[in-house]
């Protein structure tokens, strides 16, 4: 699995680079686009939830703009995991000119996608970074972990989109239930609200999503500078890594009939 994306890596790369400057290809803005959506988004959330609901972060202080951040930071590593997640069932659909050429490396298309979605949490966190700069100050230190808080994110989210990219070719459905399920897991992951808001009870099934601690832990930095839970991000990486395995296992096992399907 390492070897083949570090063999292709230059080309992933080009691939990356021309996904993200084609979706703004054309548009007056061009790729400012990807710098004014997550401050417009930053705006309405600020708006909605503690204007609106008059919601309140359990344990934070009264300020709406600490609100807003809070939940933003959460949507951020969300909207990373669910725009892979949701584009991978129709990767090799929308791409079936690579697989009539029997020397294109296939498996780097979800890993290209994921660079595509990283680029776009790299200018969300921007922003965040900004907004806390401007009314609260200096960010905590904690805050270069970031990137290693999300590993385990990164390595499952691709783990999974090899397996839906190569399901995507053989059931098609599978990207209307990718697309429910991703919307249900938005509700079920604790971003709009922190895991102590629900009953003990229910606490439990919640820390079950892999998404929990990563969100988690990522407030915990950002916001409140404390340092992530090592054990529980040493558990969060074994068990990424092996579904990241298994999935590019799976996806090389299954990419024979690719081109006999389509």
């Amino acid at each position: 699995m390492a070897t083949s994306l570090w063999r292709n890596r230059s080309l992933a790369i080009a691939l990356t680079k021309r996904e993200v400057i084609g979706r703004y290809r054309g548009s007056f803005m061009g790729i400012l686009w990807s710098f004014f959506n997550p401050v417009f988004m930053l705006t309405v959330y600020t708006f909605v939830f503690s204007v609106v609901f008059k919601a309140r972060w359990g344990g934070g202080s009264d300020s709406k703009t600490e609100f807003a951040l809070i939940l933003f930071a959460g949507m951020i590593v969300f909207n990373l995991f669910s725009e892979c997640i949701n584009r991978a069932p129709g990767l090799i659909l929308s791409n079936v000119n690579y697989v009539k050429r029997v020397v294109f490396p296939l498996e780097i298309l979800p890993a290209v996608v994921l660079g595509a979605a990283s680029f776009h949490l790299l200018v969300s966190v921007l922003v965040w970074l900004i907004f806390y700069i401007v009314f609260f100050g200096m960010p905590h230190l904690t805050m270069l972990l970031f990137p290693f808080i999300l590993l385990p994110l990164v390595l499952l989210t691709l783990g999974l989109s090899w397996i839906l990219a190569s399901l995507g070719v053989y059931l098609r459905d599978v990207g209307q239930i990718v697309g429910v399920i991703t919307t249900a897991l938005m509700f079920l992951t604790p971003i709009f609200y922190p895991v102590t808001a629900l009953p003990e009870q229910y606490q439990t099934f919640l820390l079950l999503n892999p998404l929990t601690p990563v969100i988690e832990q990522t407030r915990q930095a950002l916001v409140w500078g404390n340092l992530p839970e090592i054990k529980l991000w040493v558990l969060s990486l074994i068990a990424s890594v092996v579904i990241a395995w298994l999935g590019f296992a799976w996806f090389q096992k299954t990419r024979k009939g690719f081109a006999d399907v389509l």
